[in-house]
């Protein structure tokens, strides 16, 4: 039973991200909004979403969608909502908002996409140390009153002890140079029980996406036969997507390839889970341990480290 329904309680502002942006939402009975910290299969999800929703046509159109709190991407706010508002179909948005920061519409679908911290890590170092001279000077054009955004250290241990033991904001205790990343998930964690609230896992996705994309349909309400589940699957694979993003590179190398050294193909990289046993030490474990004790809750820490459905 929630006693109580999320309200907006912080503004979250830097260099990536505004919350305010969603000042002008105005939502649809059946808007999806997908929410991940980063690097936890935000695209993966929306990959599923769009060929669930609208098939096998690539790539995803971005008014479809859009990432409402970045702050630093090239169309105008206004043309963003213009572009949102005059959708027909069925929208489905993407946030990188923890739930104090993002707001709340009971009839509104909220798919929430976890993964290891340790795992989020070295993906996002794969993710940070890739951006490139434009990277840096579009999000430091962004947010100019924050100085620049800090460049990724070469040492990927440098990278994790800042990361495991500072947050950008006043509020955070981890996730610097960019926001929280399991804040993100125990914001949500505490409402799980909302009816309109789904948790999917990234390592259930990659063990068994059929079922995932099973529950995904059911959760948002859109039926489908074996057929179509199958074609999703197909369409979603990460060797699929990894080949995609490699075409994408090749038909416009100056568009959003130019954000990463090697294009989008190195944004979608390895897709894998485990990575980081061969990288943190035990004291660099140790730091990931008090984090979590700061953190998290057990069972939503739990769930994040082994995955599984939640039940009901």
């Amino acid at each position: 039973m929630i006693d109580t329904l999320p309200t907006v309680t912080r503004h979250y502002l830097n260099h990536h991200l505004d919350s305010r942006r969603w000042d002008r939402y105005e939502p649809r009975d059946d808007d999806i909004i997908v929410s991940t910290s980063y690097k936890s299969g935000t695209t993966f999800t929306q990959q599923v979403l769009h060929h669930l929703l609208y098939g096998d046509v690539d790539p995803i159109p971005e008014m479809v969608s859009p990432w409402i709190d970045n702050r630093f991407q090239l169309t105008p706010l206004d043309g963003m909502y213009a572009e949102l508002d005059a959708m027909t179909g069925r929208r489905f948005i993407k946030s990188h908002l923890p739930l104090d920061g993002l707001p709340y519409h009971s009839w509104v679908k909220y798919i929430i996409v976890g993964r290891d911290p340790r795992d989020v890590f070295m993906s996002l170092y794969n993710h940070y140390s890739n951006y490139t001279d434009m990277a840096y000077a579009l999000l430091d054009q962004s947010a100019d009153e924050d100085g620049p955004f800090p460049k990724c250290p070469d040492d990927i241990h440098e990278m994790w002890r800042q990361w495991i033991s500072r947050g950008w904001f006043e509020w955070e205790s981890e996730g610097y140079p960019f926001w929280s990343n399991m804040h993100h998930t125990q914001s949500y964690w505490d409402f799980r029980a909302l009816p309109n609230f789904m948790f999917l896992h990234y390592a259930d996705m990659l063990a068994d996406l059929d079922a995932c994309v099973r529950r995904i349909s059911a959760f948002i309400g859109h039926p489908v036969d074996d057929a179509a589940v199958e074609r999703v699957v197909k369409a979603t694979s990460f060797a699929k997507v990894k080949q995609d993003a490699i075409d994408s590179d090749e038909a416009d190398p100056e568009g959003r390839a130019a954000f990463f050294k090697g294009g989008l193909s190195s944004f979608i990289f390895k897709g894998t889970n485990g990575r980081w046993r061969e990288v943190l030490d035990d004291e660099e474990v140790r730091m990931y341990a008090q984090a979590r004790q700061r953190v998290l809750s057990d069972d939503c820490a739990e769930w994040l480290e082994r995955g599984g459905v939640l039940e009901p």
